[in-house]
C-alpha cells in the first residue's frame, strides 16, 4: 500500500505564490475576530445563506439538484425529500450542521469519518451510508452534457480501511507538532482522501464537509459565513483540472499537490475577501436604500435581487425590491428579463 507521511511537507520549497497566499489568509484570520462582533443577528443571516448555497453547490458539483425553492425549503426543513436527489440534499444538510454546530467535538478518524458519511446518507434508501467501499470505483469527471470521463483508478477496497487509518494518523501527528501550516496539511490530506476514495459514492461531497471541518478546527471558520463549495462549483473547470494534476503519480507516491494546494488557497482567500466586504457592507447605519447601492457598487456585470439579498443581509426583501426600483427610475442600474430571468446592471 502506498505510504502516508505528511511529515515529508516540512522539507517542501514553497513558491512564492503559495507563501504569498498563506500570508494573506494569515492577515484576514487575524482579522476574523473584529469581523464576528458586527452585529450577530445579521451576521446569522449570512450563516443561514452560506448554508444553503453549500448544500446546493456541493450536490450539484455531482449532478444532484432541484429547484431553489425546494432547496430552502429542504434546508430550512419545512419539507421532506420527494426523489433520491432531495434525500442526498438533505442528508449534506444535515451533515454540513453537524460540522457547523459540533467541529470542535469531532476528531479525525476513520471512525468519524464513517458516521458523517452515514449522515450524508440517513434518508437514502440505497444501504451505503457508513461504510467503506466493497467493490472498486474510480474518480469521473461530469461534462457539462452529462457524459462522464474516467479521470483516475483509487486503491483497491481491502486497502481502504487502513488507509483511511493512516492519512488520519499523520495529519493529526503533524497538527500536534504545528511545524507545518494548516493550510497546507489540510489541502494534502483532502487530495489523499480523493484518490484513496474510500465510499462506493459520496466521496467528493465527504471531501469538502471534511475541508470545512478541518479550517473550523484550524481556526478558519469563513465557509461558516461565505460558501466555499459555492465558488468550488462556479470553477468547477479548475477545481477538476488541479485534481488531475495533483492525483497524476500519487499511486507511485510521486504525485505534485502544488496545483490542488494553490487552488484551495485561492478559494479560501476569495471566501475571506468576500466576508470582509459583506461585513463592512453591514457596518454603520446607513439607510436600506444606501446599503443597496453600496452593493450594487461591488458588483460587475449582472446581477439578481437574490446576489444583493446575499451581500445586505440585514436588509428584508421587500426593501430590496423597492431599493433595486429606485435605483431603476434613477438611472443607475439598467434591469432586464421578466419574473425569475430578471437581471440588472450598473449603467455607470
Amino acid at each position: 500500500m502506498r505510504n502516508f507521511d505528511y511529515g515529508k511537507l516540512k522539507d517542501f520549497k514553497w513558491d512564492s505564490e503559495i507563501l504569498g497566499l498563506v500570508a494573506q489568509i494569515h492577515e484576514y484570520k487575524g482579522k476574523q475576530t473584529l469581523f464576528l462582533k458586527q452585529k450577530p443577528a445579521t451576521l446569522e443571516k449570512l450563516v443561514d445563506i452560506a448554508k444553503i448555497q453549500s448544500t446546493e453547490a456541493s450536490n450539484k458539483i455531482e449532478g444532484i439538484v432541484t429547484t431553489a425553492t425546494r432547496i430552502k425549503q429542504l434546508c430550512a426543513q419545512k419539507t421532506t425529500p420527494r426523489n433520491r436527489d432531495e434525500e442526498e440534499i438533505s442528508g449534506y444538510r444535515d451533515a454540513l450542521s453537524l460540522i457547523h454546530e459540533s467541529y470542535e467535538y469531532i476528531p479525525i478518524k476513520s471512525s468519524y469519518i464513517l458516521q458523517l458519511h452515514q449522515v450524508l446518507y440517513r434518508y437514502s434508501q440505497r444501504d451505503i451510508g457508513g461504510r467503506f467501499k466493497n467493490t472498486q470505483n474510480y474518480i469521473a469527471e461530469i461534462k457539462e452534457n452529462g457524459e462522464q470521463i474516467v479521470r483516475f483508478m483509487p486503491l483497491d477496497p481491502f486497502e481502504t480501511p487502513m488507509a483511511i487509518d493512516a492519512i488520519c494518523e499523520s495529519f493529526n501527528r503533524e497538527m500536534d507538532s504545528c511545524q507545518i501550516d494548516p493550510l497546507i496539511l489540510i489541502p494534502a490530506f483532502i487530495i489523499d482522501f480523493l484518490c484513496i476514495h474510500p465510499f462506493n459514492d459520496g466521496n467528493g461531497r465527504m471531501s469538502r464537509l471534511l475541508t470545512t471541518l478541518l479550517l473550523y478546527r484550524a481556526g478558519y471558520v469563513v465557509g461558516k459565513y461565505v460558501s466555499l463549495e459555492s465558488k468550488i462549483e462556479k470553477t468547477k473547470a479548475s477545481y477538476y483540472e488541479t485534481l488531475e494534476k495533483s492525483d497524476m503519480n500519487w499511486n507511485s507516491e510521486e504525485n505534485d499537490i502544488t496545483p490542488f494546494i494553490k487552488y484551495m488557497l485561492g478559494t479560501i482567500l476569495a471566501a475571506y475577501r468576500d466576508f470582509e466586504e459583506r461585513v463592512t457592507l453591514l457596518e454603520g447605519k446607513s439607510s436600506a436604500i444606501d446599503l443597496v447601492r453600496n452593493a450594487v457598487n461591488n458588483t460587475i456585470g449582472k446581477f439578481t435581487k437574490s446576489d444583493i439579498m446575499e451581500l445586505v443581509p440585514s436588509v428584508g426583501k421587500t426593501s430590496i425590491e423597492n431599493s433595486l426600483n429606485a435605483l431603476t427610475r434613477e438611472g443607475v442600474i439598467g434591469r432586464e428579463g421578466k419574473g425569475k430571468a430578471t437581471f440588472y446592471f450598473r449603467k455607470n
